[in-house]
Protein backbone atom coordinates (compact mmCIF):
# COMPACT_ATOMS: atom_id res chain seq x y z
CA UNK A 1 0.00 0.00 0.00
CA UNK A 2 1.18 3.49 -0.84
CA UNK A 3 0.31 6.49 1.30
CA UNK A 4 -0.40 10.16 0.60
CA UNK A 5 -0.78 13.27 2.75
CA UNK A 6 -4.36 14.43 3.34
CA UNK A 7 -3.92 18.14 2.71
CA UNK A 8 -3.43 20.45 5.66
CA UNK A 9 -4.35 17.71 8.15
CA UNK A 10 -0.90 16.22 7.70
CA UNK A 11 -2.40 12.74 8.00
CA UNK A 12 -0.50 10.09 6.06
CA UNK A 13 -3.32 7.95 4.71
CA UNK A 14 -3.61 4.92 2.46
CA UNK A 15 -4.19 6.02 -1.12
CA UNK A 16 -6.83 3.29 -1.35
CA UNK A 17 -9.11 3.63 1.66
CA UNK A 18 -12.51 2.21 2.58
CA UNK A 19 -15.95 3.75 2.24
CA UNK A 20 -18.49 2.17 4.58
CA UNK A 21 -21.88 3.03 3.08
CA UNK A 22 -22.63 -0.63 2.30
CA UNK A 23 -20.49 -2.00 5.14
CA UNK A 24 -21.96 -5.23 6.50
CA UNK A 25 -24.35 -5.73 3.58
CA UNK A 26 -25.21 -4.47 0.12
CA UNK A 27 -27.47 -1.47 -0.30
CA UNK A 28 -30.89 -2.40 1.05
CA UNK A 29 -29.81 -5.76 2.47
CA UNK A 30 -29.83 -6.56 6.22
CA UNK A 31 -26.81 -5.33 8.16
CA UNK A 32 -24.37 -7.92 9.51
CA UNK A 33 -22.00 -6.89 12.31
CA UNK A 34 -19.92 -10.02 11.73
CA UNK A 35 -19.47 -9.18 8.04
CA UNK A 36 -18.69 -5.57 8.87
CA UNK A 37 -16.01 -6.56 11.37
CA UNK A 38 -14.44 -8.99 8.90
CA UNK A 39 -14.32 -6.36 6.16
CA UNK A 40 -12.82 -3.69 8.43
CA UNK A 41 -10.10 -6.04 9.67
CA UNK A 42 -9.35 -7.31 6.17
CA UNK A 43 -8.95 -3.72 5.02
CA UNK A 44 -6.60 -2.97 7.91
CA UNK A 45 -4.55 -6.09 7.20
CA UNK A 46 -4.18 -4.92 3.59
CA UNK A 47 -2.70 -1.58 4.64
CA UNK A 48 -5.82 0.60 4.78
CA UNK A 49 -5.61 3.14 7.60
CA UNK A 50 -8.35 5.58 6.56
CA UNK A 51 -12.05 4.77 6.87
CA UNK A 52 -14.92 6.97 5.71
CA UNK A 53 -18.27 6.64 7.44
CA UNK A 54 -21.34 8.76 8.25
CA UNK A 55 -24.04 9.04 10.86
CA UNK A 56 -26.71 7.88 8.39
CA UNK A 57 -24.90 4.80 7.10
CA UNK A 58 -27.07 1.92 8.27
CA UNK A 59 -28.68 4.31 10.75
CA UNK A 60 -25.52 4.70 12.81
CA UNK A 61 -24.50 1.04 12.75
CA UNK A 62 -21.58 1.78 10.45
CA UNK A 63 -20.09 4.24 12.98
CA UNK A 64 -20.63 1.74 15.80
CA UNK A 65 -18.88 -1.03 13.87
CA UNK A 66 -15.96 1.25 13.10
CA UNK A 67 -15.81 2.23 16.78
CA UNK A 68 -15.61 -1.40 17.92
CA UNK A 69 -12.93 -2.04 15.30
CA UNK A 70 -10.85 0.88 16.57
CA UNK A 71 -10.77 -0.59 20.07
CA UNK A 72 -8.66 -3.51 18.84
CA UNK A 73 -6.02 -1.46 17.01
CA UNK A 74 -2.85 -0.03 18.53
CA UNK A 75 -1.54 1.63 15.37
CA UNK A 76 -3.15 4.90 14.35
CA UNK A 77 -6.24 4.51 12.20
CA UNK A 78 -7.93 7.61 10.80
CA UNK A 79 -11.70 7.88 10.64
CA UNK A 80 -13.66 10.46 8.69
CA UNK A 81 -17.36 10.75 9.44
CA UNK A 82 -20.08 12.96 8.04
CA UNK A 83 -23.04 14.82 9.51
CA UNK A 84 -26.25 16.47 8.40
CA UNK A 85 -27.99 13.98 6.14
CA UNK A 86 -30.28 12.71 8.87
CA UNK A 87 -32.02 16.08 8.91
CA UNK A 88 -35.65 15.68 7.90
CA UNK A 89 -36.36 17.79 5.99
CA UNK A 90 -32.81 18.13 4.73
CA UNK A 91 -32.74 21.93 4.51
CA UNK A 92 -30.09 24.60 4.97
CA UNK A 93 -31.62 25.93 8.19
CA UNK A 94 -30.93 22.56 9.80
CA UNK A 95 -27.20 23.15 9.58
CA UNK A 96 -27.23 25.36 12.65
CA UNK A 97 -24.95 25.40 15.69
CA UNK A 98 -27.30 23.46 17.95
CA UNK A 99 -27.84 20.63 15.47
CA UNK A 100 -24.18 20.36 14.45
CA UNK A 101 -23.07 20.23 18.08
CA UNK A 102 -25.61 17.46 18.63
CA UNK A 103 -24.48 15.53 15.54
CA UNK A 104 -20.89 15.57 16.77
CA UNK A 105 -21.80 14.39 20.26
CA UNK A 106 -23.76 11.50 18.77
CA UNK A 107 -20.87 10.47 16.49
CA UNK A 108 -18.39 10.67 19.38
CA UNK A 109 -20.57 8.25 21.33
CA UNK A 110 -21.11 5.80 18.48
CA UNK A 111 -17.42 5.76 17.58
CA UNK A 112 -16.48 5.79 21.29
CA UNK A 113 -13.63 8.30 20.85
CA UNK A 114 -12.68 11.55 22.58
CA UNK A 115 -12.19 13.49 19.33
CA UNK A 116 -13.09 12.95 15.68
CA UNK A 117 -10.19 12.91 13.20
CA UNK A 118 -12.22 14.49 10.42
CA UNK A 119 -15.85 15.63 10.21
CA UNK A 120 -17.48 16.48 6.89
CA UNK A 121 -20.73 18.26 6.23
CA UNK A 122 -22.68 15.63 4.29
CA UNK A 123 -23.68 17.14 0.95
CA UNK A 124 -25.58 20.07 2.49
CA UNK A 125 -27.93 22.26 0.45
CA UNK A 126 -26.19 24.88 -1.65
CA UNK A 127 -27.22 27.76 0.65
CA UNK A 128 -25.08 26.37 3.49
CA UNK A 129 -21.93 27.35 1.61
CA UNK A 130 -23.05 30.98 1.60
CA UNK A 131 -23.55 31.33 5.35
CA UNK A 132 -21.11 31.25 8.24
CA UNK A 133 -23.08 29.36 10.89
CA UNK A 134 -22.16 25.77 9.97
CA UNK A 135 -18.48 26.55 9.50
CA UNK A 136 -18.35 28.66 12.65
CA UNK A 137 -19.87 25.74 14.55
CA UNK A 138 -17.22 23.37 13.21
CA UNK A 139 -14.48 25.84 14.08
CA UNK A 140 -15.83 26.10 17.62
CA UNK A 141 -15.88 22.32 17.96
CA UNK A 142 -12.29 22.20 16.75
CA UNK A 143 -11.25 24.73 19.39
CA UNK A 144 -13.03 22.62 22.02
CA UNK A 145 -11.05 19.57 20.94
CA UNK A 146 -14.13 17.61 19.88
CA UNK A 147 -12.94 17.46 16.28
CA UNK A 148 -9.41 17.69 14.90
CA UNK A 149 -10.24 18.75 11.35
CA UNK A 150 -13.30 19.41 9.23
CA UNK A 151 -14.27 19.42 5.60
CA UNK A 152 -17.20 18.87 3.25
CA UNK A 153 -18.67 16.20 1.04
CA UNK A 154 -20.17 17.82 -2.04
CA UNK A 155 -22.32 17.08 -5.04
CA UNK A 156 -21.00 19.82 -7.33
CA UNK A 157 -17.66 21.32 -8.27
CA UNK A 158 -19.09 24.79 -7.59
CA UNK A 159 -19.83 23.77 -4.00
CA UNK A 160 -16.29 22.47 -3.58
CA UNK A 161 -14.81 25.72 -4.82
CA UNK A 162 -17.07 27.76 -2.53
CA UNK A 163 -16.30 25.58 0.50
CA UNK A 164 -12.58 26.11 0.05
CA UNK A 165 -13.07 29.83 0.61
CA UNK A 166 -13.37 28.92 4.31
CA UNK A 167 -9.79 28.65 5.57
CA UNK A 168 -10.63 25.90 8.05
CA UNK A 169 -11.80 23.45 5.39
CA UNK A 170 -9.14 20.73 5.28
CA UNK A 171 -10.70 18.30 2.81
CA UNK A 172 -13.30 17.94 0.10
CA UNK A 173 -14.96 14.66 -0.75
CA UNK A 174 -16.25 14.63 -4.31
CA UNK A 175 -17.40 12.15 -6.96
CA UNK A 176 -14.50 11.56 -9.33
CA UNK A 177 -14.12 8.67 -11.73
CA UNK A 178 -13.82 7.82 -15.42
CA UNK A 179 -17.42 8.97 -15.88
CA UNK A 180 -17.14 12.15 -13.77
CA UNK A 181 -14.01 13.99 -14.87
CA UNK A 182 -14.92 17.63 -14.29
CA UNK A 183 -13.17 17.89 -10.87
CA UNK A 184 -9.81 17.46 -12.65
CA UNK A 185 -10.26 20.88 -14.22
CA UNK A 186 -10.32 23.95 -11.97
CA UNK A 187 -11.10 22.22 -8.66
CA UNK A 188 -7.95 20.09 -8.49
CA UNK A 189 -5.63 23.01 -9.13
CA UNK A 190 -7.37 25.14 -6.51
CA UNK A 191 -7.32 22.33 -3.95
CA UNK A 192 -3.58 21.91 -4.48
CA UNK A 193 -3.06 25.66 -4.16
CA UNK A 194 -4.97 25.77 -0.85
CA UNK A 195 -3.49 22.47 0.44
CA UNK A 196 -6.95 20.90 0.70
CA UNK A 197 -7.15 17.11 0.67
CA UNK A 198 -9.25 15.43 -2.02
CA UNK A 199 -11.25 12.30 -1.23
CA UNK A 200 -12.48 10.63 -4.42
CA UNK A 201 -15.79 8.88 -3.81
CA UNK A 202 -18.06 6.71 -5.99
CA UNK A 203 -14.92 5.60 -7.86
CA UNK A 204 -16.63 2.78 -9.75
CA UNK A 205 -19.80 4.74 -10.58
CA UNK A 206 -21.97 2.57 -8.32
CA UNK A 207 -20.49 -0.54 -9.87
CA UNK A 208 -20.90 0.41 -13.52
CA UNK A 209 -17.12 0.56 -13.91
CA UNK A 210 -16.77 -2.93 -12.48
CA UNK A 211 -17.73 -4.09 -15.95
CA UNK A 212 -19.96 -6.79 -14.48
CA UNK A 213 -23.39 -5.31 -15.18
CA UNK A 214 -25.55 -6.04 -18.20
CA UNK A 215 -28.94 -4.93 -19.49
CA UNK A 216 -30.41 -7.90 -17.59
CA UNK A 217 -28.83 -7.10 -14.21
CA UNK A 218 -31.46 -6.76 -11.47
CA UNK A 219 -31.03 -4.62 -8.36
CA UNK A 220 -32.86 -5.17 -5.10
CA UNK A 221 -35.88 -3.09 -4.10
CA UNK A 222 -33.88 -1.31 -1.39
CA UNK A 223 -30.88 -0.66 -3.65
CA UNK A 224 -30.50 2.96 -4.76
CA UNK A 225 -29.42 1.69 -8.18
CA UNK A 226 -33.02 0.55 -8.54
CA UNK A 227 -35.00 3.45 -7.06
CA UNK A 228 -32.80 6.55 -7.44
CA UNK A 229 -31.79 6.59 -11.11
CA UNK A 230 -33.87 9.73 -11.64
CA UNK A 231 -33.09 11.28 -8.27
CA UNK A 232 -36.30 10.18 -6.53
CA UNK A 233 -34.62 9.89 -3.10
CA UNK A 234 -31.49 12.05 -3.35
CA UNK A 235 -29.22 13.64 -5.94
CA UNK A 236 -29.24 11.35 -8.97
CA UNK A 237 -25.54 12.03 -9.43
CA UNK A 238 -24.94 9.60 -6.56
CA UNK A 239 -26.36 6.73 -8.62
CA UNK A 240 -24.19 5.57 -11.54
CA UNK A 241 -22.56 9.03 -11.26
CA UNK A 242 -25.64 10.45 -12.96
CA UNK A 243 -25.03 8.48 -16.15
CA UNK A 244 -28.07 6.92 -17.78
CA UNK A 245 -27.72 3.15 -17.31
CA UNK A 246 -27.77 2.03 -20.95
CA UNK A 247 -25.41 4.84 -21.93
CA UNK A 248 -23.06 3.78 -19.17
CA UNK A 249 -23.09 0.15 -20.29
CA UNK A 250 -22.21 1.20 -23.84
CA UNK A 251 -19.31 3.36 -22.62
CA UNK A 252 -18.10 0.50 -20.41
CA UNK A 253 -18.00 -1.75 -23.48
CA UNK A 254 -15.76 0.83 -25.14
CA UNK A 255 -13.49 0.84 -22.08
CA UNK A 256 -13.29 -2.96 -22.23
CA UNK A 257 -11.98 -2.64 -25.78
CA UNK A 258 -9.07 -0.64 -24.33
CA UNK A 259 -8.40 -2.49 -21.07
CA UNK A 260 -9.96 -5.92 -21.51
CA UNK A 261 -12.80 -7.45 -19.54
CA UNK A 262 -11.05 -8.84 -16.47
CA UNK A 263 -9.30 -5.93 -14.77
CA UNK A 264 -11.52 -2.96 -15.57
CA UNK A 265 -12.14 -2.14 -11.85
CA UNK A 266 -8.38 -2.02 -11.24
CA UNK A 267 -7.86 0.26 -14.20
CA UNK A 268 -10.73 2.47 -13.05
CA UNK A 269 -9.26 2.87 -9.55
CA UNK A 270 -5.73 3.35 -10.87
CA UNK A 271 -6.96 5.99 -13.31
CA UNK A 272 -8.09 8.06 -10.31
CA UNK A 273 -4.75 7.57 -8.55
CA UNK A 274 -2.93 8.89 -11.61
CA UNK A 275 -4.01 12.35 -10.42
CA UNK A 276 -1.59 13.43 -7.69
CA UNK A 277 -4.09 15.94 -6.30
CA UNK A 278 -6.18 13.01 -5.08
CA UNK A 279 -5.36 12.14 -1.46
CA UNK A 280 -7.17 8.82 -1.61
CA UNK A 281 -9.87 6.89 -3.38
CA UNK A 282 -12.59 5.41 -1.16
CA UNK A 283 -14.30 2.42 -2.77
CA UNK A 284 -16.76 0.47 -0.67
CA UNK A 285 -16.86 -3.26 -0.01
CA UNK A 286 -19.66 -5.64 0.85
CA UNK A 287 -17.50 -8.78 0.58
CA UNK A 288 -13.94 -9.65 1.65
CA UNK A 289 -12.77 -10.24 -1.91
CA UNK A 290 -13.59 -6.63 -2.74
CA UNK A 291 -10.86 -5.51 -0.35
CA UNK A 292 -8.10 -7.41 -2.14
CA UNK A 293 -9.23 -6.14 -5.52
CA UNK A 294 -9.45 -2.54 -4.31
CA UNK A 295 -6.09 -2.49 -2.54
CA UNK A 296 -4.37 -4.08 -5.52
CA UNK A 297 -4.94 -0.78 -7.30
CA UNK A 298 -2.19 0.79 -5.20
CA UNK A 299 0.46 -1.51 -6.65
CA UNK A 300 -1.13 -1.84 -10.09
CA UNK A 301 0.84 -0.52 -13.04
CA UNK A 302 0.44 3.10 -14.05
CA UNK A 303 -1.74 3.81 -17.04
CA UNK A 304 0.18 4.82 -20.15
CA UNK A 305 -0.35 8.23 -21.78
CA UNK A 306 -2.16 6.40 -24.60
CA UNK A 307 -4.51 4.69 -22.14
CA UNK A 308 -5.22 7.97 -20.35
CA UNK A 309 -6.02 9.54 -23.71
CA UNK A 310 -8.40 6.69 -24.62
CA UNK A 311 -10.33 7.18 -21.36
CA UNK A 312 -10.59 10.90 -22.04
CA UNK A 313 -11.81 10.25 -25.59
CA UNK A 314 -14.52 7.81 -24.45
CA UNK A 315 -15.64 10.31 -21.83
CA UNK A 316 -15.74 13.17 -24.34
CA UNK A 317 -17.84 11.23 -26.84
CA UNK A 318 -20.24 9.19 -24.71
CA UNK A 319 -20.44 10.70 -21.22
CA UNK A 320 -19.51 14.37 -21.13
CA UNK A 321 -22.57 15.70 -23.00
CA UNK A 322 -24.85 14.14 -20.35
CA UNK A 323 -23.11 14.86 -17.03
CA UNK A 324 -20.21 17.29 -17.27
CA UNK A 325 -22.02 20.56 -16.70
CA UNK A 326 -24.55 19.19 -14.21
CA UNK A 327 -22.13 18.54 -11.37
Amino acid sequence: MKYRILGKTGYKISEVSLGTWQLGGKWGDPYSEKTADSILNEAYDNGINFFDTAEVYNDGLSEKSVGKFLETKKDKVYVATKCGRKLNPHVASGYNKKNIFGFIEDSLKRLDVDALDLVQLHCPPNEVYYTLEAFDALEALKKQGKIKHYGVSVEKVEEALKAMEFDGVASVQIIFNMFRQRPAELFFSQAKKKNVGVLARVPLASGLLSGKFTHDTKFGQGDHRNYNRDGAAFDKGETFSGVEYDTGLYAVDKLKEVFGKENLPLYALKWILMFQEVSCVIPGASRLEHIEMNTNASKFKDLSPKEMHEVEKIYEIYIKPHVHYMW
